[in-house]
């Protein structure tokens, strides 16, 4: 059998966040309340001469593979930073630059099983610290990385992977979103603009319980000016429900919490089921 290592990480929903611009990587991120949901990203490696990526998305109802993209600039990128060579495919369910924290796992879950395939040695603060550096050199994202190493409802309350995150484990009801057109997010937060009034919008505190997380997400969405028309009309047929939903941020589309939040959305779109998340980043196994 061909020596490979396997990871998984989490995806993460983010529902607030405020920019904090460090002078190096480890201390550049964001404050902010999210939750770090099941649906991540699997990565496998396997020792090669040179770094290949393929990242496949599969479809959550059959398995089978409905996209393909043949590279990945920052898991190549990651790597080199390791200093190894790699093999590389990452496996996910959910579309790609959507807001679902992706990019944050693809990284972490890539970093746990290179570290394992190659016997590297690093602390979880060393390959997440790489992860994070990578997530803000590419500019794909601020506080996924720190959010995705553990699980449940989190709020950051600092930059970078060492700072203090509450975790809370209330949701009791099922989530689900829906997705309109990808959103990349280096087109956001490379934009003085965009982040000023992400900053102004920002609610300054952590959530009391999932219900305030849903209305003050809500509130930051409305006053970030990020919302788009798409993500404003399936706003308004939640609020005539009664269902609490939110923008995923960064990703033109909602997510909404409630056994009856799939079938309000389902005429809007395809609908991808969520689940909170207990555990966060992990290494499945090494094959050798």
């Amino acid at each position: 059998m061909t020596l490979s290592a396997s990871a998984f990480s989490p995806g993460h929903l983010s529902g607030y966040f405020r920019p904090v611009y460090g002078s190096v990587p480890a201390q550049t991120g964001s404050l902010g309340a999210g939750i770090v949901i099941e649906e991540g990203v699997t990565a496998t490696l396997w020792p090669a001469s040179e770094t290949q990526v393929t990242v496949e998305r599969r479809d959550p109802r059959t398995g089978k593979t409905v996209e393909v993209l043949g590279s990945s600039p920052p898991v190549t990128h990651l790597l080199s930073r390791l200093g190894v060579t790699a093999r590389v495919r990452t496996v996910c369910t959910l579309p790609i630059g959507a807001g679902f924290g992706l990019s944050a796992a693809a990284l972490l879950s890539t970093a746990i099983a290179a570290d394992a395939l190659f016997d590297l040695g690093l602390s979880d603060s060393g390959w997440a610290g790489l992860a994070h550096e990578t997530e803000i050199t590419f500019h794909t994202g601020l506080g996924d990385v720190a959010a995705c190493l553990g699980g449940g409802r989190d709020c950051r309350k600092g930059p970078g992977i060492d700072a203090p995150i509450e975790r809370s484990f209330d949701l009791t009801d099922p989530l689900c979103a829906i997705v309109f057109s990808p959103l990349p997010s280096p087109g956001v937060l490379v934009s003085p603009d965009a982040m000023e009034k992400v900053t102004l919008a920002f609610p300054g505190r952590c959530p009391r319980d999932a219900e305030d997380f849903f209305r003050l997400s809500r509130q930051f969405a409305e006053k970030s000016g990020l919302i788009t028309p798409e993500v404003h009309m399936a706003l308004e047929v939640c609020d005539r429900a009664g269902v609490p939903a939110t923008m995923t941020m960064l990703g033109n589309g909602i997510f909404a919490c409630g056994r009856e939040a799939p079938s309000l959305l389902s005429p809007l779109g395809d609908v991808f089921l969520l689940h909170p998340a207990r555990d966060g980043a992990h290494l499945i196994g090494v094959n050798a």
